[in-house]
């Protein structure tokens, strides 16, 4: 007989112990993902829709800027509805119940819980059974199976796991906060981010009023999805039309400016693109951005003295996209680099002008996504021209918007 190979025999020692049972894909049982509104149109719009029963979402963001402020606006107009337990590591029940009371919350149905211990906070909801749950904040838990301190790695994943596997099991919806380093991450494990469901930022600036919540994964939406926040004196404010607040611009042209048209998630957005081109006096010019990527800047003034004969190497270059947002798509391209040359030469670009376009290294000017839902909320906002890649200008045109298509930046660079 032909003796077995060690591979086979090894196989077979497996499957003494298998107790799993495998599924074809095409039996897998399709199941609707069941929803409900948080009663906050900009933080559903960032969950993909509203709340999923049982999902785990990750909340961070700098100290100050507005996490437990949300959730617990968000608790409280919840809990009218469905049973909400607010979990407050960090604060007091005083404290909390004074932010409630300043900001004008309804107050009756919240149940709140002043613990750390893991354990007898689940105990505790495994109890009264809420439908949705906060834990503010993941760092301050602390867990009975671990004698390190509390914000620790160990403590942070152990407990984190904990959390997800009650929420698995019961359907409850887990919101996490966490804390931010220096950086501007999540502190702790980066596993924490694999084990939720969504993980959602807070952005903006200490001296700015306006609130971002960018999606930077979400197992039940899209990424990058964006949420518009004012911060008021009655807490946050939700923006529902947030073109309006970035466009607050002057009523006389100014050099160095020019309006885009961004893609956030699944919206439109117009921004504001400033640029300021100055002689420098120093042997290497600075290249500053805010709110666009430094290493693509640098690019793009290559690309700009190669296939448009414009050199900045004697300038100093900064750029700025205003109200705090930051743009990472390619299609702010051509919008910074027809600012930059509007600083340069001092000459404005005309007010109702919208730009938008990603640049290749050869000068061309290539198409971006969703281009006729861009110039569509341009129009509506009241701009007549646009310069735009071949490719993104509608057959039929847009009504009453003059549209410019180029393909190539010297093309663009001859418009002005």
């Amino acid at each position: 007989m032909r003796a077995a190979s060690p591979r086979s025999a090894q196989l077979s020692g497996y499957a003494g112990i298998a107790n799993t049972q495998v599924t074809p894909l095409h039996e897998v049982q399709l199941e609707n993902i069941h929803r409900f509104s948080s009663n906050t149109a900009e933080l559903d719009r960032v969950l993909g829709g509203g709340i999923v029963l049982g999902s785990v979402v990750l909340i961070g963001g700098d100290p100050g800027i507005g996490k437990s402020t949300l959730l617990l606006q968000a608790m409280c107009q919840l809990s009218l509805s469905h049973k909400a337990l607010y979990v407050t590591g960090e604060e007091s029940m005083q404290q909390v119940a004074l932010r409630a009371h300043r900001l004008g919350l309804p107050q009756q149905q919240l149940q709140l819980l002043p613990e750390t211990n893991v354990e007898r906070i689940l105990a505790v909801a495994a109890q009264i059974k809420p439908q949705v749950m906060v834990i503010d904040s993941i760092q301050t838990m602390n867990t009975d199976l671990l004698q390190s301190a509390p914000g620790g790695v160990g403590q942070v994943r152990e407990c984190a796991a904990q959390l997800v596997r009650f929420a698995k099991n019961t359907g409850t919806t887990v919101f996490l906060v966490g804390h931010v380093t220096k950086e501007g991450m999540l502190a702790g494990p980066r596993v924490l981010e694999h084990m939720v469901d969504t993980v959602l930022y807070f952005e903006g600036e200490a001296d700015n009023r306006i609130r971002l919540i960018r999606a930077i994964k979400n197992r039940f939406g899209a990424v990058n999805e964006l949420g518009v926040f004012a911060m008021t004196e009655k807490g946050l404010k939700e923006v529902n039309n947030p073109s309006a607040i970035f466009l607050s611009r002057s009523s006389e042209p100014a050099s160095g400016s020019v309006v885009m048209v961004t893609w956030e998630g699944s919206r439109p957005m117009l921004v504001e693109v400033q640029a300021l081109v100055d002689t420098t006096h120093l042997a290497n010019p600075r290249r500053v951005t805010v709110g666009l990527d430094s290493n693509r800047l640098a690019m793009l003034l290559a690309v700009l003295h190669r296939h448009g004969g414009i050199a900045t190497y004697d300038q100093d270059v900064f750029v700025n996209v205003v109200g705090g947002v930051r743009v990472a798509e390619t299609g702010a391209d051509l919008a910074v680099l027809l600012a930059i040359l509007s600083s340069l030469r001092n000459r404005p670009l005309p007010n109702d002008l919208i730009v938008f376009g990603e640049v290749g290294l050869s000068g061309e000017i290539r198409p971006v996504p969703s281009g006729q839902e861009r110039l569509r909320e341009a129009a509506k906002h009241g701009f007549k021209r646009a310069i735009v890649p071949k490719a993104n200008a509608p057959k039929g045109g847009i009504d009453n918007m003059d549209i410019i298509s180029v393909r190539q930046l010297a093309e663009a660079l001859g418009q002005l």
